[in-house]
C-alpha cells in the first residue's frame, strides 16, 4: 500500500499524484503504480486489500470502503481496480459502485473477459501496463457530465432473436448486473432453470431449439416474441425489456409493424417500463432501416444501433452503488500525520523509518505449528 506517499510492505517509490489505486493484487499494485510513476504521473493512494478480498466468502469489504474513499477524496482525479481473478458475483457489485461515481474508473481485473473497452465511466484494460496507460491518459481528459440516474426499478429482460447478439449483451452485462440468468448461458451460475420463464436479471435467445421446433425461426415471425413482451411487461419485476430487431434479405418484410403496436399497448400499461431495441440493418435493407426505426421509436422505444450503446444504457440505468453494510473509513487516516505500528518483520519497520514515517515496531514471531512435538519442545526451551 502507498498511504500520502509513504510505502507500507511491498511498496514502490513513486511521485505524489491524481492516481488512487484499490489493490486485491500485491504485485499488480506495484506494476501500475511503477508504470504511472514512469509514465510522469503519480499516485495519491494506493490502498492495498488482499489478495482474497474480491472472494465470495469476503465479499471486497476493504475494496468497496477504499473505493468509497477515493470516489470523495479532492486529490484522486482517476481511480485504478486491480484484483487477482475475482469471484463475478462480488466483481459484479463493485463495479456496480464503481459506476456511481463522477470520476473515471480503470478496471483491472486478472482472469476477468473485458465486456467491452467502456461501459459508462468504466474503462477496461487488458494488461497492467494498459490500466497504467489508461489511468495516466484519463487524468488529462474531461469525463462527460454523468446524466441523472434513472430509478433503475425491476429488472432486465432481454429477448433476443440472434444467438450471436444475446451471447453478446450478456457477456457486456453480466459485468455489472447480477444475478443474471440465460439459456445459453457462459457459467453454470447463470443457467437457467425454466427457459419459458424469467427470473432476476434474464437474456434469452428465443432462437435456441425449445422455442423454434415446429414454427419459423424469430427473426421470421414475431408470434413468439410478441407473446413474451406481453409475459415480461405483465411481470411486475421487470423494469427494462431489450429485444434486438435484424433487418436484412431473409427476416421478416416489416417486423416494426408488428412489434411496435405491442410496445404501445404495453407501455400505456405499465408507463414506468423500460424498452429498448437494438436495430441491426443498413440504409440498402429492402424493410427501410429509417422507417422501421421511426416506427418503433414513435411506440416509445429507445433505439441503439449496436449491442456495446445498448449495453452502456442497461448497465447506466440498473446501476446502483453496493455500499449497504460497509461501513465508511474516516478522511483523518489518509490526511492526518502519518503514523505506523509495525508489527513483525524488522526490514519493514527500517523501511518506514527511512521515509520519516512516525513509526512503532513491536518485536513478534508467529508460533510454530504444525508439528506438536516440535512446538512442544520450543515451548519448553523458551521456559
Amino acid at each position: 500500500a502507498i498511504i500520502n506517499g509513504i510505502g507500507l510492505g511491498f511498496a514502490n517509490r513513486v511521485r505524489r499524484g491524481p492516481i488512487g489505486v484499490v489493490g486485491a493484487s500485491g504485485t499488480g499494485t506495484q506494476a501500475i503504480t511503477v508504470d504511472v510513476h514512469n509514465l510522469g504521473s503519480g499516485i495519491s493512494h494506493a490502498i492495498g486489500t488482499g489478495g482474497r478480498d474480491l472472494k465470495s466468502d469476503v465479499g471486497a469489504i476493504t475494496a468497496h470502503q477504499a473505493l468509497e474513499y477515493l470516489k470523495a477524496d479532492e486529490e484522486t482525479k482517476v481511480i485504478v481496480l486491480v484484483s487477482k481473478p475475482p469471484s463475478l458475483d462480488v466483481a459484479t457489485k463493485l463495479l456496480a459502485a464503481a459506476q456511481d461515481s463522477d470520476k473515471p474508473v480503470v478496471v483491472s481485473f486478472i482472469g476477468f473477459p473485458p465486456p467491452a473497452e467502456k461501459l459508462g465511466n468504466l474503462h477496461f484494460a487488458r494488461t497492467l501496463s494498459e490500466a497504467a496507460v489508461l489511468a495516466v491518459e484519463l487524468t488529462n481528459k474531461a469525463e462527460d457530465k454523468k446524466k441523472a440516474r434513472s430509478s433503475g426499478k425491476g429488472y432486465l429482460r432481454g429477448l433476443f432473436s440472434g444467438g450471436t447478439l444475446a451471447y453478446e449483451a450478456l457477456l457486456s452485462l453480466q459485468a455489472v448486473l447480477s444475478p443474471i440468468y440465460s439459456n445459453v448461458p457462459f457459467t453454470k451460475e447463470q443457467e437457467m432453470e425454466d427457459p419459458l420463464t424469467s427470473v432476476a436479471h434474464t437474456i434469452i435467445d428465443l432462437g435456441e431449439d425449445i422455442f423454434t421446433v415446429g414454427r419459423l425461426h424469430p427473426m421470421m415471425d414475431n408470434d413468439l416474441r410478441i407473446r413474451r413482451l406481453r409475459q415480461e411487461a405483465e411481470d411486475q419485476e421487470t423494469g427494462l425489456i431489450l429485444l434486438d430487431i435484424v433487418l436484412g434479405e431473409g427476416s421478416h418484410t416489416d417486423p416494426a409493424s408488428e412489434l411496435a403496436p405491442v410496445i404501445t399497448e404495453i407501455k400505456s400499461e405499465h408507463s414506468d417500463l423500460e424498452v429498448v431495441a437494438l436495430v441491426v440493418g443498413t440504409d440498402e435493407d429492402p424493410q427501410d432501416t429509417d422507417a422501421q426505426i421511426e416506427q418503433l421509436t414513435k411506440a416509445g422505444a429507445t433505439i441503439f444501433r449496436n449491442t456495446t450503446e445498448a449495453a452502456i444504457y442497461i448497465s447506466d440505468y440498473f446501476a446502483i452503488a453496493e455500499t449497504e453494510g460497509h461501513p465508511s473509513v474516516s478522511a483523518d487516516g489518509f490526511t492526518g500525520q502519518f503514523a505506523a505500528i509495525n508489527v513483525g518483520l524488522a526490514s519493514f519497520y527500517e523501511s518506514l523509518a527511512e521515509q520519516a514515517a512516525q513509526t512503532v515496531h513491536v518485536d513478534w514471531k508467529p508460533p510454530a505449528s504444525g508439528n506438536q512435538e516440535l512446538a512442544d519442545i520450543l515451548a519448553k526451551m523458551k521456559g
